[in-house]
């Protein structure tokens, strides 16, 4: 990779993350550390508004843009797989926006480019969620946003139906199956609900305030799991 294009990537990198490390940028870019610090000096110099420093992390400063990108052959067909997976597994809300935003991204391309990346031979079966699955992904996302409660009724495993009310704190897809992941008001603790066996869903006009011990990340460590690899998908 050329130095330019390796500042170039690097600014990218640092301004899609809330925080990014010299370790981090280095393996993504296959260079030495040493080699992020003295790219990442040569930025600042430049006026490049990078803020923090080497050891804590790096973020991008704000006001700071590019102007429109040129995207890679390869980037624009990855484009085009996700969208056509977002159509199947994604609520009609995001699918439709994925899409628009795919045409805006063809529209950038090159001819040669934009009908290769249309023609990607990479598809997603159109068995995905179903009409009664999609609205009600798209309430839970909507009131996870706005940290909104919901009242759940939801068939267990054994076919046992219950009825509660939850604090949704995110959603997560597992290739066939989305799980969603709440606080519940019944248990005092959290809980993961499928997708599949929520039989109605509806918000709530209450608000829900999160504590210590009751968010997102919170969950994410007692299962073991490092919540940066999530949220930031390392």
């Amino acid at each position: 990779m050329r130095r330019a294009d390796r500042l170039f990537q690097i600014v990218q990198l640092i301004r899609g993350r809330q925080l990014t490390t010299a370790k981090w940028l280095a393996q993504r870019l296959e260079v030495s550390a040493r080699t992020v610090y003295r790219d990442v000096a040569d930025l600042q110099y430049q006026g490049v508004p990078i803020e923090g420093e080497a050891g804590v992390g790096y973020r991008l400063g704000r006001g700071f843009d590019l102007p429109p990108l040129m995207f890679t052959p390869q980037e624009a067909q990855a484009l085009v797989v996700m969208t056509r997976v977002a159509q199947q597994w994604l609520d009609p809300a995001l699918a439709r926006a994925s899409e628009s935003a795919l045409s805006r991204v063809l529209s950038i391309l090159p001819a040669d480019q934009r009908h290769a990346a249309q023609h990607t031979p990479v598809y997603s079966p159109p068995w995905g969620l179903t009409p009664e699955q999609s609205p009600r992904l798209r309430i839970w996302r909507e009131a996870t946003q706005n940290a909104r409660k919901l009242a759940l009724r939801y068939r267990d495993a054994q076919g046992r139906s219950t009825e509660r009310d939850v604090w949704p704190l995110g959603s997560f897809f597992w290739g066939a199956v989305w799980t969603l992941v709440a606080w519940c008001e019944k248990r005092q603790d959290f809980r993961s609900f499928r997708l599949d066996r929520i039989q109605s869903v509806a918000c709530l006009p209450d608000t829900f305030r999160l504590a210590e011990g009751q968010r997102l990340i919170d969950y994410l460590r007692r299962q073991g799991v490092d919540p940066r690899l999530v949220v930031e998908g390392k």
